[in-house]
């Protein structure tokens, strides 16, 4: 057998003995051959059902198990019989082997499919008895209803899934009985018709089960669900899609059950916020409809303001309830099957707009008809007849782009096709509107509408004219001001006045540009756009040229004696009048209380003109004004900030070079080195350019500086405000932790007072059990607030210590206790008390000649030491009570009597031997250590005599109390003790608080080392650190789960050339992870990892494991469940509704989280407010081709049910002879945003209060994209990874604080923003789909937000986890991206320019000469004129916002200590040599590759030959690469820069011949030709 025959069949094996995946009917995973239906099939979920019911039965009946898989295989040959469809052949050929083998498995005799239907038949009826399918609905329904008191979640849902597997098996049967046959007897009929019935939660469903309800999902029972917000929205989706007036297929199935859950989580949401009163009968309030109404239509309806047109309704508020739903319902449908067409929005407006006016004319005539815009010759369908047509034009668009290497000047992107709906009359259509809107007659294809981007260095200027106007007028006045000695006169007016000349001439230049940067869009382009254009144009023109000529004309006048200056005062009028106009608008359009005035005046033609002409009107953009407030604060900062930079500016950079300039010009007698052609006979013009050039250039640049410096300050003042760093330690959480209960409670867990709530509450501690004066002490409110903040924090340990950042040893010292119990104290966790209570006995021996209020003093010194001696005495009274009868509770009852008596004589220091406490310690511990284990008769007895023991110490040794006041009481138990009955009966503790309490005492006892370094994990520090800081930062509470927002977000072995495995790798940078994680899978920490190569399911938590430390999918994913599990625990933990069956426990027995991840109603109400959803486009593919990614897909999906998948799939189907391809995205979940995202479990428990913000005041308009702080994790990595993350931190956290407060112009940057879903699917996405032209593709989503009228705001209490690639070349590639702007660019000028102009003073020899002479005249400024570089060391101000960052967050010692850390580790050093490597980095990869094995050796040829093509990146082929890197020199343009560019060798020549002296002092021409010659000649020799 050849090798490919045995792949072949080894595939077909494992295809069937289930080793790829695993299969199941119903809640696995699709596994084998049935996870590989070709997806050409159209009913290939059918085929899969089939497949899958087939391997399921095979142990039982593999007979049936063969009919089932010949069916199949059947169903597969009539769809396609020529095997024509992408992967058919293979699919039909491995399921014929899979028949074949069952056939050859078969114990002789031949097959009589004849009786195949009998056979299947009797098998329907045999598999139905033998799993008692008539009893499993009723066993699950009672488990169901008792399940909450019997402990059994985990049965039940065993028990579901049983249920589902066999009714999945039982409907498949049926339904291949069905088409197989029609003679089916009527009993059995029946039969299956009821077992069909019983199916109906088997119905595919994302998270309401809308198409089939049942009482099995508890979802379906809250009161935001149950009411009519399906019974009315139902049948407005059915309307809608055309079971009234439509044809039922003018919208896709998928689309329609999509919208319409889409739209009953919408109202159910919305409807829970409002906070209704539960009703017997709830329904759906008119509020709740109004709300999503004006949301999800909010932009149509400012569309049709826009366009001055009349939306559908006259009237909002004579639209009734039901029609609001209508119109919602149609948006949607609209949206969900528009495909790319959503990207511009107001595009779907336009079709929105027509088609509700049809619908609403079919509704007026209550004539049953289709809709004209979805009808055609071939039936009524809405993609093909309405979105059909204008994909095509966008399709046909984007092959103009030519994979990006087009100009954008060339095609047009979602942006531009977007704008021709903000000027078209949409009510001047017929039914005709969506013929074409996009193209013009005659079939020629439409350009640019209203701007064109030209890639050129003019957009340096056009893209910030106002800056750069502001910038040079200031220049000019300040050098005018520094050259007349800082004299303010007549003189001095006179020339600075000649900034109004500058003015108007920088404005004609931005004229200019407007006018060429609009070519390209003149045909297609408003008229009055153009208009506006050349306008502008002529009228800068002419004011440019008068006003200029007024200026002149006057200094001529000032000039000339007996001069009246009339030229120079009508220079002043005309300079005043426009000033003042020019300020009064400005005035009227800045500040946001004269913003309503503005438009007001807008009814005044000569107002509207002047406001066109100084800014066109779009659509977006308008309304752009924030409160008075933030404007005024906004101007503060950067007036400070311009006040600075202009201040610098005169003193340090124009004043100091006044001087040296007027001692240059005047300087005569120059030698030059060589030949100069313009400073010899110029007033040495070069020289003063050299000097002055780049002063200039940096005085553009500095303003970031200034803003750098400003911004740290102030971030840092903010960060301090909002209590950012209070605690940065783990001695600072260990101060405060008594504090947190009554913070996490006062904003993370709200308990709402009422009266129902409060007779609850009483209730449950009556029914719990406890006497008067206990539930006094219990209801103490540091009680009540630990107790419900117990759970939360142990489950944030709980989590730490899964996630491998804690040993067992630290997660039982971190553990809070419940504080439930009858204790009258708060019990803090272990390691606050650890050896306090042997510091506090070391205290009381050695306090002899201490009174008890001096003793006492002196314990509590030190909170945490007298809270351990409290609970020690309190708790050792409890289990003594509880496990001594009698007479020996009588003791122990006189024992602590005697004990507060001596207290409130102040004589316990008299009274007992403290000294002594030593023995009783010891005496109780042992005690303790014998209650801790199982109950044994050894043990039983080994406690009495421990108990004795006790006994005698305490009367013999400790005991100096008067006896005589309850004599008869002691001398009974002194009689009891010599007859030996009295500690006789001893009951063992078998309560769990008892329990609990007896080995929480010997863990305070026998602990004596103290636990300030616990944990002593890094990471899980900073973790702790934050959450317990951010409970006292200005959060705002929380509301219940019910009332919230909706929230909708490995080759470990194989080794490097160097030997070095991933998994190696990563023990090595997480040593105690590795530790950790070993010991919680049970293995030792020393143990080797090949250890763990025969355990699979270690194998598959040590994948886990890997996944979990590297910026991966798996860890993404983990993290966003955690979302889900914090709502599933606040959930369980709010449990107050007495109709509720898990509610009816006590409201202290609530802290119990145990199985809170299996109450069903906790997963209904986290499952209606989150979703997961993921996506990876290849995923069918992968799975179509058995990759390895696809199982893990499943398997994380598997493990998290709450996660979907988003992919594409893509289906080939048979038309006519040919293949047809449709794509189609598919949403897939188990039946239970990139990958470089992390969260935490503490962190989302704050998610509640992060989405409260969405309804806070946060400026005049709401927020619609709320930005949280992240963390990079991958800073572990190196020092490298360490100093990139501290850089990133500081962005992300001071920058972001500055951009957001008081700026308002933070904007999103790829980081973990929160957004409001509906603002933005109506507004065109959260990213522009255009590539190239959208490189940072992230940052448009603020954009797009920010113009439409969004707000972005920044909060700092929660944060995110986030992952980059910290190799040297990954950082350099991710900066190049991000510096890839104008500043990168300006920086890079600079330099340039400062050192060509150093170059040129040394080749010129003029340098030289003024620094000689400057030394002989002793002249200091032109000496330091010359040595201007300081002014670039000034950068060294661009650390201050990571410096402050440390020290607010860290502390000043530890933040100093950080940062010299860093500098020690060359971080900086490494930086920026990675960012002047790039192209080292680039080329040297190849010969890394060189030198690996034959493999790698065999892919580095392959690279070489791989000519490449469309879409292929650069290391994949050696001549895309090459492309790439020769990518800028394609154009002209391209060309002449790198020309000019080149042009640098020849002063590098010049040099070398003329500053080596290789002629002596021959300056001539010819020796620099020769030179030339004689390089070309030893090119040619050596080649």
């Amino acid at each position: 057998m050849s090798r490919a025959e045995e792949l072949w069949e080894r595939l077909v094996r494992a295809a069937l003995t289930r080793e790829i995946f695993g299969m199941g009917t119903i809640g696995q995973p699709v596994g084998g051959i049935a996870g590989y239906v070709p997806s050409s099939f159209e009913n290939n979920r059918d085929i899969d059902s089939i497949l899958r019911a087939a391997n399921e039965i095979q142990d039982e009946d593999p007979n049936v198990s063969r009919i089932l898989c010949e069916h199949a295989y059947s169903l597969a040959q009539n769809l396609d019989p020529n095997s024509e469809g992408r992967g058919v052949l293979q699919f039909k050929t491995g399921l014929m082997s899979g028949i074949k083998q069952k056939l050859v498995k078969r114990e002789g005799g031949t097959i009589n499919r004849s009786q195949d239907i009998a056979r299947l038949q009797e098998f329907y009826k045999l598999y139905r008895e033998k799993n008692n399918v008539d009893k499993l609905r009723e066993e699950e329904m009672k488990l169901r209803a008792s399940g909450v008191f019997s402990g059994n979640l985990g049965e039940l849902e065993r028990k579901t899934v049983k249920r589902k597997n066999f009714f999945g098996t039982l409907r498949v049967l049926g339904m291949v009985l069905e088409q197989l046959t029609e003679e089916i007897p009527e009993e059995l009929k029946q039969v299956i018709d009821s077992d069909a019935a019983m199916t109906e939660d088997l119905i595919a469903y994302n998270i309401i089960p809308l198409d089939a309800p049942t009482i099995t999902n508890a979802i379906v029972s809250f009161p935001e669900v149950v009411p009519d917000t399906m019974v009315k929205c139902l049948p407005a989706i059915r309307l809608v899609t055309g079971l009234y007036f439509y044809d039922e297929r003018a919208y896709k199935k998928d689309n329609v059950s999509n919208q319409r859950e889409h739209i009953v989580l919408l109202l159910a949401n919305e409807q829970s916020q409002l906070g209704i009163p539960e009703e017997p009968e709830p329904k759906l309030d008119e509020a709740t409809v109004q709300k999503v109404f004006l949301k999800s239509l909010e932009n149509y309806i400012k569309w049709c303001n826009y366009l001055c047109i009349q939306p559908v309704w006259s009237n909002l508020d004579a639209v009734s309830k039901e029609k609001k739903l209508l119109f919602v319902s149609l948006y949607f449908l609209i949206w969900g099957e528009a495909a790319n067409i959503r990207f511009p929005p107001e595009c779907l407006c336009y079709i929105f707009h027509h088609m509700v006016r049809e619908m609403d004319e079919i509704l007026r005539q209550q004539i049953a008809q289709p809709a004209n815009s979805c009808c055609s010759e071939n039936g009524v369908s809405f993609l093909d007849q309405v979105i059909t047509p204008l994909f095509e034009v966008v399709a046909a668009e984007a092959a103009n782009n030519d994979n990006g290497r087009a100009p954008h000047s060339a095609w047009r992107n979602y942006d531009d096709f977007n704008e021709y709906f903000w000027a078209m009359p949409p009510t001047t259509c017929g039914y005709d509107y969506l013929q074409n809107p996009l193209k013009s007659g005659g079939g020629q294809r439409r350009g640019k509408t209203s701007f064109v981007e030209h890639r050129t260095f003019f957009h340096l200027y056009h893209s910030f004219h106002r800056l750069w106007l502001f910038l040079v007028m200031m220049f000019q006045g300040l050098t005018i001001i520094a050259f007349n000695d800082g004299h303010l006169n007549s003189k001095t007016l006179r020339e600075v006045l000649s900034l109004g000349p500058t003015f108007v001439v920088m404005k004609f230049i931005e004229s200019v540009l407007d006018v060429l940067m609009m070519y390209g869009a003149y045909s297609t382009t408003r008229r009055l756009a153009v208009s506006r254009i050349f306008l502008r144009f002529v009228w800068f023109s002419v004011a440019s040229v008068f006003i200029s000529f007024l200026y002149v004309k006057a200094l001529q006048e000032e000039s000339k004696p007996n001069s009246n200056s009339v030229v120079f005062r009508l220079y002043l009028i005309v300079i005043g009048i426009y000033g003042g106009i020019q300020f009064f608008i400005s005035f009227l359009m800045r500040i946001p209380a004269c913003h309503h005035l503005t438009n007001q005046c807008d009814r005044w033609p000569l107002i509207r003109f002047i406001k066109w002409m100084r800014q066109e009107r779009y659509y977006v953009g308008l309304g752009m004004y924030e409160r008075t407030t933030d404007f005024i604060k906004y101007m503060v900062f950067w007036l400070i900030i311009l006040s600075g930079k202009f201040a610098f500016a005169y003193f340090f950079q124009i004043m100091p070079l006044v001087k040296p300039t007027r001692t240059i010009v005047t300087m005569d007698s120059i030698q030059y080195s060589w030949h100069d052609f313009v400073s010899k006979n110029n007033h040495n013009a070069l020289t003063v350019a050299s000097l002055w050039a780049p002063v200039i250039a940096m005085y553009l640049l500095d303003i970031y500086l200034f803003y750098t410096v400003l911004s740290a300050v102030w971030g840092f003042l903010l960060g301090a405000r909002d209590r950012l760093g209070e605690i940065r330690s783990l001695d600072a959480v260990q101060k405060h932790f008594e504090e947190f209960p009554a913070a996490f409670m006062k904003t993370l867990h709200p308990v709402r007072t009422s009266a129902s709530s409060s007779n609850q509450y009483k209730s449950a501690v009556n029914s719990y059990g406890t006497d008067c004066s206990v539930f006094l002490k219990v209801v103490e409110k540091n009680k009540f607030d630990a107790a419900r903040f117990s759970p939360f924090w142990n489950e944030i340990i709980k989590n730490l210590r899964e996630e491998d950042y804690l040993t067992n040893f630290e997660m039982e010292l971190l553990f809070m206790p419940k504080n439930t119990g009858s204790l009258p104290l708060v019990q803090w966790p272990l390691f606050l008390l650890a050896s306090k209570i042997f510091l506090a006995k070391d205290i009381a021996a050695e306090s002899r000649d201490y009174s008890q209020v001096e003793l006492w003093e002196r314990i509590s010194r030190d909170d945490y030491m007298r809270y351990a001696v409290q609970e020690c005495y309190h708790t050792l009274q409890f289990i003594l009570t509880e496990i001594l009868e009698d007479e020996g509770r009588m003791w122990v009852g006189r024992i602590y009597e005697g004990i507060e008596t001596s207290m409130e004589n102040r004589s316990v220091h008299v009274d007992f031997q403290l000294n002594k406490l030593q023995l009783v310690i010891s005496r109780v511990t042992a005690l303790l250590g014998i209650l801790s284990q199982a109950e044994k008769p050894e043990h039983e007895k080994g406690a009495v005599q421990a108990v004795q023991d006790l006994y005698d110490v305490v009367r013999h040794d400790v005991l100096a109390i008067n006896m005589r006041e309850n004599y008869e009481q002691w001398n009974n138990i002194s009689k009891a003790r010599t007859e030996g009955r009295l500690f006789a009966k001893l009951k063992w503790p078998r309560d769990p608080e008892l329990k609990a309490q007896v080995k929480r005492l010997h863990s305070l006892l026998t602990i004596k080392d103290s636990a300030p370094n616990v944990p002593k994990n890094l990471e899980a520090r900073r973790r702790l650190e934050f959450f317990t800081n951010s409970l006292f930062m200005g959060m705002p509470p929380s509301r219940p789960v019910h009332e919230m927002p909706s929230l909708s977000m490995n080759e470990l072995l194989k080794k490097n050339e160097d030997g070095i495995s991933i998994l190696f790798y990563l023990q090595k940078i997480y040593p105690d992870e590795w530790k950790n994680f070993l010991s919680r899978i049970g293995r030792d920490e020393n143990a080797a990892e090949t250890e763990l190569y025969d355990s699979p399911s270690d194998i598959l938590e040590l994948r886990f494991w890997a996944s979990y430390q590297g910026q991966t999918l798996a860890r993404t994913v983990r993290g966003m469940m955690y979302y889900r599990k914090a709502l599933m625990l606040q959930t369980y933990l709010e449990r107050e509704n007495a109709g509720d069956t898990e509610a009816a426990l006590s409201r202290l027995e609530t802290t119990d989280t145990q199985g809170f991840e299996l109450s069903p109603e906790a997963r209904a109400r986290a499952d209606l407010k989150f979703t997961y959803v993921v996506t990876c486009q290849i995923y069918g593919k992968q799975k179509e081709e058995q990759k390895p990614e696809a199982a893990d897909i499943a398997l994380l999906m598997q493990r998290n049910e709450a996660l979907r998948v988003a992919f594409i799939d893509v289906v080939e189907t048979l038309k006519d002879g040919k293949v047809h391809t449709e794509y189609y995205s598919k949403l897939v979940k188990a039946d239970i945003n990139g990958k470089d995202k992390d969260n935490y479990f503490e962190e989302a428990l704050k998610v509640r209060n992060l989405l409260e913000e969405f309804h806070h005041d946060h400026g005049i308009r709401p927020p619609t994209i709320l930005g949280v702080r992240e963390h990079v994790f991958t800073g572990s990595v190196s020092s490298l990874a360490s100093f990139m993350s501290n850089q990133e931190s500081c962005f992300v956290t001071l920058g972001q604080r500055v951009l957001a407060n008081p700026l308002k112009v933070q904007m999103h940057y790829g980081h973990p923003n929160v957004f409001d879903r509906v603002f933005h699917i109506t507004r065109g996405g959260i990213s522009k789909a255009s590539r190239i032209i959208n490189i940072s593709e992230d940052i448009y989503a603020g954009f797009n937000s920010t113009l439409r009228q969004g707000n972005i705001t920044h909060h700092e209490y929660i944060q995110v986890g986030k992952g980059r690639d910290v190799g040297l070349n990954q950082i350099a590639l991710f900066e190049g991206k991000v510096a890839g702007v104008n500043g990168e660019q300006l920086t890079v000028l600079t330099i340039y320019i400062f050192l060509y102009g150093r170059a040129y003073l040394a080749l010129s020899g003029v340098g030289e000469t003024m620094q000689v002479r400057a030394q002989i005249t002793d002249n200091t400024a032109l000496e330091t004129a010359l040595n201007t570089q300081f002014l670039f060391q000034i950068g060294i101000f661009s650390a201050v916002p990571m410096i402050l960052g440390f020290i607010l967050e860290q502390g000043f010692l530890r933040a100093v200590v950080s940062f010299i850390t860093m500098q020690l580790q060359l971080c900086t050093v490494f930086f920026t040599f990675s960012l002047g490597t790039k192209l080292i980095i680039l080329v040297g990869q190849s010969c890394m590759v060189v030198q690996g094995t034959v493999e790698d050796f065999r892919d580095w040829t392959n690279w070489l030959l791989y000519r490449g093509g469309i879409g292929v990146k650069g290391e994949e082929s050696w001549e895309a690469w090459w492309d790439e890197e020769l990518a800028h020199i394609r154009s002209i343009r391209g060309r002449i820069l790198e020309t000019i560019l080149s042009l640098r060798f020849f002063i590098f020549q010049y040099g070398i011949v003329y500053k080596l002296h290789v002629q002596g002092t021959n300056t001539s021409l010819t020796v620099y030709g020769l030179s030339w010659i004689v390089l070309a000649v030893l090119i040619l020799l050596f080649k």
